[in-house]
């Protein structure tokens, strides 16, 4: 059993008739307050999609990026926002959901297949499975995260092979798939880099004023500037010549 489970809907929205009959056009977005996951909610709404966003209180070692998730799933003007209580330090195993510290200022060289102790286990599978369950009852054939296997710290659930399997998986476990649908995992970051990323998004209105990234933020939600998430996040606002407003005051 992975631990207690509940929904808080932040910002709903009741489902008009018109809507209902076209539930293809809804999605499923996993938004963690991030930059990738606002940039990842915005390419979804310009691809026409009514998003129904998902994010989780999982025991991370911070509560400040569900605040920035509720920001930006605001800022996107969502048509609903559940936040799911699931409990991952019952299992532990990561520096972001037991009592190890998130390592520092990791040398850029260090090989990928040395997955960081930053890494959740499965996290982004069951992650995954709640927004697939989420889906079905929408009646959505899509679901969007923002995985990136370019610039990423070594996660394996970051990369296509996992998400293509995901996908098969889903379209042979759900009624969906039974009835002859199919259902598509989007990951539409998956081969930019960093910078790639701010640019689309700042091109999409992302107010990345609004995002937090990093593991190890103050008590005054500050970043720490120094683990993985912090160096990658301000590495891609370099290449992309533009200043981070999360970190301009």
């Amino acid at each position: 059993m992975i631990g207690k489970a509940g929904a808080d809907t932040v910002h709903s929205a009741s489902m008009s008739p018109e809507e209902r009959k076209h539930p293809a056009r809804r999605a499923v977005v996993l938004v963690s307050g991030g930059l990738d996951s606002a940039t990842t909610l915005a390419i979804a709404r310009d691809r026409g999609f009514d998003c129904y966003a998902l994010s989780f209180d999982y025991g991370q070692r911070h509560r400040r990026e569900l605040e920035a998730a509720r920001h930006v799933a605001a800022h996107h003007d969502v048509v609903e926002h559940r936040i799911m209580t699931i409990d991952l330090r019952a299992f532990g195993g990561s520096a972001l959901t037991s009592d190890i510290n998130v390592p520092k200022d990791r040398v850029e060289s260090e090989p990928h297949d040395d997955i960081p102790i930053t890494y959740v286990p499965a996290r982004n599978t069951i992650f995954l499975a709640f927004a697939l369950g989420y889906a079905e009852v929408l009646e959505s054939l899509d679901i969007f995260l923002g995985v990136n296997a370019v610039d990423y710290s070594g996660y394996p659930d970051c990369r296509p092979a996992f998400i293509e399997a995901f996908e098969k998986m889903a379209n042979l476990a759900t009624r969906i798939g039974v009835h002859g649908r199919h259902l598509q995992i989007h990951a539409p970051l998956i081969d930019l880099s960093k910078a790639e990323i701010i640019q689309r998004g700042l091109a999409l209105g992302v107010d990345y004023g609004l995002t937090l990234s990093c593991y190890d933020p103050d008590s005054e939600g500050r970043p720490c500037g120094h683990c993985d998430s912090c160096r990658l996040r301000a590495a891609g606002f370099r290449a992309a010549n533009v200043v981070d407003p999360a970190h301009s005051g």
